[in-house]
């Protein structure tokens, strides 16, 4: 039977706050994995060091989550720092963790990872599913990387994040912790993980066909219009209003989608950024969007309210406990933009998640990029603003 434990603190100095939340978790508890996430306030080093001193044979692997934490004793946003551990414990279930800093390409690092972490998984077959951290920028390649070792094993987890999208973000493998590269676990067990992937926003009849992309994540242009100029009137705005930063807080409950080619998933794609004159092919009206996009396929403007936003948490919940009704422990990962976009309302989300998690474990991670899967198409996707709920069976 699966056992998990969720342990966390918000001490200020950051070995004891590493300590502290590895003690919480792992009370009369083995474990076979542990999934941290930090906030950014902490030295990472210091903080690992923490952990390790309760408990140095538990692989531990996470990344940095902006903002907060959100476990089953509340949401939390302390200046002075927080850190979040999910351990799962199961005789039926063996994990293999690796990790490393990119090397020469996104895609050959995750080949590298997935190739070390089946050698040390001593199995001559792929796992039955793979959680993944990776910095955010290239997450599509890693994905890539891994299934060709592994082929398309379904996946979940999310990229790492800062507060303010300045690059100060950490991944995590046990005592290596850096920045830019991948960090994954390949699970075996015969019992059931379920994913719901979402990003639970709804379409608009504004679609265009993508004509012209840079550096596979600028938009240059819609219908052979400037992005941002096309963006900007279906959203009702102007271009200058969306310059900057302005873009990403502006395109929260009106990010962009692109369907899969089956239409079974809409997978979200956050303009982060508007005049990216560095990178521009056309004039300066382009957007910097947050996954990579392709030309000659449609893109459509989506739509959610913030009501919405917060209530797709219970919806997805819902979900999530059909298609895993005996969960022993949950893992949510829940983009930080979202988190933003909701604000102050955040308890109204811990709300549900409490609600609908009931005495299950679980922890709540902000992302800079979700990853996830759907059944109807078997396929590995990375997006922005969704949601990657997933349980672990009993």
């Amino acid at each position: 039977m699966l056992k998990s434990k969720v342990g966390y603190s918000t001490l200020e100095d950051s070995f004891e706050a590493g300590k502290a939340a590895m003690e919480m978790a792992t009370a009369d508890l083995n474990g076979k994995i542990a999934l941290m996430f930090s906030s950014v306030s902490y030295d990472q080093e210091k903080l690992m060091e923490g952990v390790k001193s309760v408990n140095d044979t538990i692989p531990v692997v996470g990344c940095t989550t902006s903002a907060g934490i959100l476990v089953p004793d509340g949401y939390m946003i302390p200046e002075t720092g927080s850190v979040e551990i999910l351990v799962l414990d199961d005789d039926a279930m063996e994990v293999s963790c690796y990790g490393m800093a990119k090397q020469d390409s996104a895609r050959e690092t995750g080949r590298q990872v997935a190739i070390k972490a089946l050698e040390q998984s001593g199995m001559d077959f792929a796992p039955d599913y793979f959680f993944m951290s990776a910095a955010p920028g290239a997450e599509e390649d890693y994905i890539k990387g891994i299934q060709d070792v592994i082929g398309r094993v379904p996946c979940f987890g999310g990229s790492a994040a800062d507060n303010t999208v300045e690059g100060k973000w950490s991944l995590f493998y046990n005592d290596d912790i850096f920045n830019d590269g991948v960090t994954v676990a390949f699970i075996y067990t015969d019992k059931n993980i379920a994913t719901v992937y979402t990003g639970a926003y709804h379409e608009t009849n504004n679609v265009g066909i993508i004509t012209g992309v840079k550096n596979k994540r600028t938009l240059c242009t819609i219908d052979g219009v400037s992005s941002l100029k096309k963006y900007a009137e279906w959203i009702g705005s102007t271009p200058q209003e969306l310059k900057g930063n302005n873009l990403l807080s502006a395109s929260i409950t009106k990010p962009l989608g692109v369907k899969s080619p089956l239409g079974g998933l809409t997978v979200i794609r956050h303009p982060m950024f508007g005049d990216d004159k560095n990178t521009a092919s056309v004039d300066d009206d382009v957007m910097n969007i947050g996954n990579n996009l392709v030309e000659n396929t449609a893109v459509i403007q989506m739509e959610a309210s913030v009501d919405e936003l917060i209530s797709s948490t219970k919806t997805v919940m819902k979900e999530l406990k059909k298609k895993c009704p005996d969960a022993g422990a949950y893992l949510l990962i829940h983009c930080g933009g979202r988190r933003l976009g909701i604000g102050d309302r955040m308890n109204e989300v811990y709300d549900n998640l409490k609600k609908e998690a009931g005495d299950v474990p679980f922890i709540t991670v902000f992302t800079f990029g979700e990853y996830g899967y759907t059944d109807d198409e078997q396929s590995n996707a990375a997006g922005g603003l969704m949601l990657s709920f997933t349980a672990f069976e009993k």
